[in-house]
């Protein structure tokens, strides 16, 4: 629901208290040599628990800085124990721990964050940020570097932050927490070192309505594992709910004067943006979650109000009962598991840009700045001409109108149903083009993605990251396959 854009950081300020040893940067690399000889016998460099390291991240558009608050037991290590160190190196933002003695690489994963996404709205410009992040990685058995990088204006990772840690140490508190929510299985394949693991909570549900909340999270488990490649991989996942009852029904809605408090702090209205729902509480939902081992994590919220977002490695939320809730949290997860781009680009977020001249990391979407040589290239047919016509005018102008009359709909405070209603209309019309559509199954570059009406292509005419039909295109499928498989073996 929200892009996370690049950019080029003109000054780079790091600094860390709280303990252990940091080091700092002004707009540069820091230059720490890792050594990757592969993945590490697990029980030689880690015990079964999860490391949680919290830090905090701040800045505006133009800087960044970290600190350091605490390190501790997050629960049972979920994660595979011997994919340790990630091949695919997606997200804005890469993780890396290392043998603070020789520099092995130990662990990585790239992610997303919150901050990441605040850097790129207008009140960063003036304003400051500060926002609450976690880092889990197995809990190591000696000293260790955690190292921080970011992708710079070419798309490469240069390292921002480092921090070394000794797990004995007293600033480490190995203490798990004391759980007493109710979890609820709605689906155990597997020992969860084995298993894509993931946790579902609730906000905004009552006491009295728990058990709405776990039908809720049933059927939402159930859309996900309806859809593609999800269906074919279903024996590969585990999914649990944990129960957070709240004093009252419903969560924050500041954009129509709907205030409440939650337990998990969601919120709509996440950077002014009526329809993005966050919650800045990382921490208090990082202690809701750890009663169960998880590598993703799904909020569910009670309301009707269409709603959601998606963040890689951090969480995907989703209104549980808009007409529309399959979709949303189908699409959501395609963001928070895979880092799979938006495809649209008529909609309210979509803005004038620079011409592209880097390839975009993400997977499923290109500059094709080397049409030779798409990075889905084994996948189109010879026969599929690069780039891919397709009746783009009448789609793009049907497509703008819609946005024009749901901007003025939402203006008016329309009941939800109406909403509901030129959504509908709308996945008809699209169903009409695409029907008509000469390359309509083919893999190829069809202009239009990640916000932009030209320069940047998608894999398929359609797909779930492009509209609200249920289906991820097969690029996007094999994106998420890739991403199981470092939780799955």
């Amino acid at each position: 629901m929200r892009k996370l854009a690049l950019f080029l950081l003109s000054s780079i300020l790091v600094s860390c208290t709280g303990g252990g040893r940091s080091s700092e940067t002004t707009g540069q690399s820091l230059g720490i040599v890792v050594s990757d000889q592969g993945n590490v016998a697990f029980d030689d460099w880690f015990e079964d628990h999860t490391m949680r390291v919290d830090i905090y991240h701040s800045g505006n558009s133009a800087e960044e800085h970290f600190s350091f608050d605490a390190a501790l037991n997050d629960g049972v290590w979920s994660g595979s124990r011997t994919q340790l160190i990630d091949p695919l190196r997606l997200g804005l933002y890469m993780l890396e721990v290392t043998d603070a003695n020789s520099g092995r690489l130990l662990y990585s994963r790239g992610f997303a964050s919150v901050f990441g996404e605040w850097q790129t709205i207008p009140d960063a410009i003036n304003q400051w940020g500060t926002f609450s992040e976690s880092l889990r990685f197995p809990w190591p058995r000696r000293s260790i570097n955690i190292i921080l990088s970011k992708r710079n204006s070419l798309n490469e990772f240069a390292q921002l932050w480092s921090y070394t840690l000794d797990p004995k140490a007293r600033i480490v508190n190995p203490a798990e927490y004391q759980h007493t929510e109710k979890v609820n299985i709605i689906q155990e394949s597997g020992p969860a070192s084995e298993k894509v693991d993931i946790v579902i909570l609730g906000d905004g549900y009552s006491q009295q309505e728990m058990g709405k909340f776990r039908d809720d999270a049933e059927r939402l488990s159930g859309y996900l594992l309806a859809a593609e490649p999800f269906a074919s991989h279903c024996a590969d996942i585990n999914i649990r709910s944990v129960e957070t009852p709240s004093q009252t029904s419903g969560v924050n809605k500041p954009h129509p004067g709907l205030f409440r408090r939650s337990p998990l702090s969601v919120s709509y209205s996440a950077f002014d943006s009526e329809r993005y729902a966050l919650t800045y509480d990382n921490k208090g939902v990082r202690d809701i979650a750890s009663a169960v081992p998880y590598d993703f994590m799904v909020i569910i919220l009670n309301e009707r109000t269409y709603g959601g977002g998606g963040i890689y490695n951090l969480y995907t939320t989703v209104s549980a009962d808009n007409k529309f809730a399959e979709y949303i949290m189908v699409h959501e997860m395609g963001h928070h598991l895979a880092a799979l781009a938006d495809e649209y680009y008529t909609s309210a977020v979509s803005y004038e840009m620079q011409p592209v001249t880097v390839e975009p990391w993400e997977t499923n979407i290109t500059a094709l700045l080397d049409p030779g040589n798409i990075k889905w290239k084994a996948m189109v047919n010879e026969a599929t001409p690069i780039p891919t016509p397709w009746n783009k005018e009448a789609f793009d102008e049907y497509g703008y109108d819609v946005q024009h009359r749901r901007d003025s709909l939402r203006k008016a405070n329309v009941p939800e149903e109406v909403m509901e209603g030129l959504f509908t209309e709308q996945m008809a019309t699209e169903d009409d083009y695409f029907s008509e559509e000469k390359y309509s199954d083919a893999v190829g570059a069809f202009e239009g993605a990640g916000y932009l009406q030209r320069g940047l292509y998608r894999s398929q005419v359609d797909c779930i990251m492009f509209t609200r039909h249920q289906k991820f295109c097969a690029v996007c499928q094999k994106s998420i396959v890739d991403v199981m498989s470092l939780y799955t073996r």
